[in-house]
């Protein structure tokens, strides 16, 4: 029997990790199942994490399932944007008074939703800026700061991250994505676990 989706705290006994999209409450914060999130104090600063997520902005960050959250993680949203191209990035307007003119006919920067993709691992004190895309099975190491969109199945490190390799060759990358196991009824999910874990391609079922 797979372990329950809804459960908030799937290990028993043990409320650092947690199922994610059951303790969320910002609804511009879209998690898929079985993603978890583990805290070194309190799964509760996860939300604390998504920076500069301001209602007004109406950015999303969508993050799919089964993915792998380490402590520490920071999602910076738009809300952090200032003006880069004009003459000071000050943001003048936020203060009203005679300066809350200051943004008419002008917007604020921003690069959309920030979304992570399935079965991807972050790292403890990782870094995502705004807009970032993340494909599926990528990683990212501890301390990576992702300032650009990183390719599935790839393994990123470094402030700015950049790739370090890919984790299997095209030609694997391809049917992995074609296959789309966490798409799978849990059942199937269940059944193949071990094949999941190991690294024979020839285990897994054919794409349909």
């Amino acid at each position: 029997m797979a372990p329950d989706k809804n459960a908030a705290y799937p290990l028993e006994g043990y409320k650092n990790l947690c199922f994610l999209k059951n303790i969320i409450k910002n609804p511009n914060i879209i998690v898929g199942d079985y993603t978890y999130y583990d805290d070194f104090e309190d799964v509760g600063n996860f939300e604390k994490n998504v920076r500069y997520h301001f209602d007004f902005t109406g950015d999303k960050l969508i993050i799919g399932k089964f993915c792998m959250i380490a402590s520490g993680v920071t999602f910076i949203m738009n809300g952090a944007n200032h003006l880069t191209e004009a003459i000071s990035s000050y943001p003048f307007a936020i203060f009203g008074n005679d300066w809350g003119n200051a943004m008419e006919g002008k917007s604020y920067p921003t690069k959309g939703d920030t979304i992570v993709g399935n079965d991807v691992w972050i790292g403890h004190n990782a870094m995502i800026m705004p807009g970032v895309k993340i494909g599926d099975g990528a990683i990212i190491a501890t301390n990576a700061t992702v300032t650009k969109d990183v390719p599935a199945y790839s393994i990123v490190g470094g402030n700015p991250a950049r790739l370090i390799r890919m984790r299997f060759s095209p030609e694997k990358i391809e049917k992995l994505l074609a296959l789309k196991w966490w798409d799978w009824e849990i059942d199937k999910i269940t059944k193949h676990v071990r094949d999941l874990t190991g690294s024979d391609f020839s285990k897994l079922p054919d794409v349909s």
